[in-house]
């Protein structure tokens, strides 16, 4: 449990997060039973890790959700705004746990409430390098799109189209658009001039959030990392956008979902997409088999007039640039070919890419 929580400390501080880093380093070093919601997390039955539970995702989003109600005064006052979020990580983690306890026994059960859900961030910035690949994919077959999300979260991905970009010097999209998204981006724009129709666009999760909802609102803003405005007023704009423009998404299993997708007839002349993002390794490997499967065989059935394309942005190995920063890779394969490229390589959250195009 302690070991998770050291291990997501590293990963926060090495995606720009000092707080949340020194946030769950803390609760690594001095978590203990005193308190029902210190017992609950130590006890916890399931795996606490980040590829599976996310545990520490999960206090941190109930300390941060507790924040942002107004109800834990002491614990706000050690929160970083936009200007301290850079030196934050030089305060003590004594003084942060002692807040940390006494919230720990005031709200309890809020706490354990919350840790009952896993975190959803449904982080927009990803889909700048997602747009990108349908730019490509629009450009080379230009045909009008079926979009098929898996691990949707609340949708904000499924309306890539509702936004406008920036990639280096050229941009895309409406820019009366609520939400502008710019990542660092280097090399060349992929092909903006081309023609993107989606004609359907569907998702699924395994424990969707319903925008309508102000609560589902405020749990899915409460698991952006305190001290990060750009990334909060990033998805802030987006969950507007995608009131206005509600996606569909389905509460399923990604395989099952998949399976019934992939089932039906594809609309003809149109091409089929299905993307995810930073969701693969959330799946154990059997629904990774599973769904590997299933898009093979949908792809072997693919043709000229009805193709398939794959596009995921996901996390990289760690050997592909022998460091131990982590970084994604945008990685399209279509069929009725199969043929694979890597399109891009980026920051987990989208905020730089490297364009390679394909």
């Amino acid at each position: 449990m302690r070991a998770a929580f050291a291990a997501q400390a590293r990963l926060c501080a090495q995606l720009g997060s000092p707080f949340t880093a020194l946030l769950c380093a803390t609760l690594a070093e001095r978590l203990n039973r005193d308190t029902t919601a210190g017992a609950a997390i130590l006890d916890w039955e399931g795996d606490p890790d980040a590829r599976a539970d996310s545990l520490p995702l999960r206090v941190a989003g109930a300390l941060h959700a507790l924040v942002r109600a107004g109800v834990v005064p002491g614990l706000a006052a050690l929160y970083p705004d936009a200007k301290e979020a850079a030196r934050v990580a030089k305060r003590s983690g004594e003084a942060l746990y002692r807040e940390i306890e006494t919230v720990l026994t005031s709200h309890a059960a809020v706490i354990v409430l919350f840790l009952r859900r896993p975190p959803q961030t449904n982080e927009v910035g990803r889909s700048a390098a997602l747009a990108a690949g349908l730019l490509t994919l629009a450009d080379r077959f230009g045909k009008p799109i079926v979009l098929y999300e898996i691990g949707a979260s609340a949708g904000l991905n499924l309306i890539p189209d509702r936004y406008y970009y920036r990639f280096g010097a050229a941009t895309w999209g409406s820019s009366s658009a609520r939400l502008q998204i710019a990542p660092q981006w280097q090399g060349l724009p992929p092909p903006t001039e081309a023609k993107v129709a989606i004609m359907l666009r569907r998702g699924c999760d395994a424990s969707p959030l319903d925008l309508a909802d102000e609560s589902e609102r405020q749990r899915l803003l409460a698991y952006v990392w305190a001290g990060q405005p750009e990334r909060l007023s990033r998805l802030e704009a987006a969950i507007e956008t995608a009131r206005s423009f509600p996606p569909a998404v389905d509460r399923l299993d990604a395989a099952r979902w998949l399976e019934a997708r992939l089932g039906e007839p594809p609309p003809p002349n149109a091409l089929v997409v299905i993307w995810h993002s930073i969701v693969w390794g959330y799946l154990d490997a059997r629904t990774q088999a599973r769904i590997e499967q299933l898009i093979n065989d949908a792809g072997a059935a693919a043709s000229a007039a009805s193709p398939l394309a794959w596009l995921r942005y996901e996390i990289e190995p760690a050997n592909s640039r022998q460091t131990a920063e982590r970084i994604a890779g945008l990685r399209l394969t279509v069929w009725p070919k199969g043929e694979s490229s890597l399109l891009a390589l980026g920051h987990p959250h989208g905020s730089q890419i490297e364009w390679r195009g394909g």
